[in-house]
């Protein structure tokens, strides 16, 4: 790539949304996570496996309350907004 060439970002490959432990916030945004972006990345990269999809937002779900409850056990996170934030977006639309 020459110096006046600007890079394509949608090839360009960019830092990944991650979630940082014990917080659950996005590495890169620092939007409660998954955020927007992991999302996305998440429906492309499970596009054909929806069941392994739920599979690892119930494991990370699981994860993310034991940790959040560690930080926070008094006001510990609603199960509810838990949900909707780890699994609620990932249900097949006709199912909403």
């Amino acid at each position: 790539m020459s110096r006046t060439t600007v890079p394509n970002r949608a090839t360009t490959p960019s830092r990944p949304h991650l979630p940082l432990r014990p917080l659950w916030l996005c590495r890169v945004c620092a939007a409660p996570w998954p955020c927007p972006v992991a999302r996305l990345t998440l429906r492309q990269e499970y596009a054909h496996d929806r069941v392994g999809l739920s599979v690892y937002l119930c494991t990370v779900l699981h994860e993310a309350a034991a940790d959040l409850h560690r930080l926070n056990p008094h006001d510990g996170p609603d199960p509810a907004a838990l949900f909707s934030r780890f699994l609620g977006w990932a249900r097949p639309r006709h199912l909403r």
